[in-house]
């Protein structure tokens, strides 16, 4: 190996979340409620060399596979991912993101007269679109900084 190549090590079983845009991972950790105190083995690699993307991330978590409510949220802020299952450090399912129609209960509108920042029970749901979402209760479209609406 030159010393020019990238060396993470393999994982054993879990998942491996590649073709993160640049500076996403720490967002892609938050959605996957990983702050460090879990105990979870993580490896992540930031702004590393990609030929498809100009600079990467890569998000690799031992023993956990990703729920389909995980995998829509990761959708949203990385669209051109791709998830990797491993078992026995083989790659045993490779999956390209496919973004819902639409994601109920994960993002919060930042319209304070919208009904789901209210008092009610009320779920926020939002139509994915090309590049923003809507939300269906008042139509307050997010362009922008998706993950900092992402409800942890």
């Amino acid at each position: 190996m030159s010393e020019h190549e990238l060396r993470v090590s393999k994982i054993r079983n879990g998942t491996v979340i590649d073709h993160v845009p640049g500076g996403q991972a720490l967002n892609v950790l938050a959605i996957l409620g990983i702050d460090g105190s879990g105990g979870e083995e993580v490896s992540v690699g930031m702004n590393v060399p990609s030929d498809r993307l100009g600079r990467k991330d890569i998000v690799k978590v031992e023993g956990r596979e990703l729920s389909q409510d995980e995998v829509d949220v990761l959708s949203l802020i990385a669209p051109d991912a791709t998830i990797n299952i491993v078992d026995e450090y083989e790659v045993v399912d490779k999956r390209r993101l496919d973004p819902p129609e639409f994601v109920e209960g994960i993002l919060s509108c930042p319209n304070r007269n919208c009904i789901t920042t209210d008092d009610e029970p009320v779920d926020s749901k939002f139509e994915v679109l090309d590049d923003e979402v809507r939300c269906v209760y008042c139509e307050t479209i997010i362009r922008e900084d998706l993950a900092d609406h992402i409800d942890t």
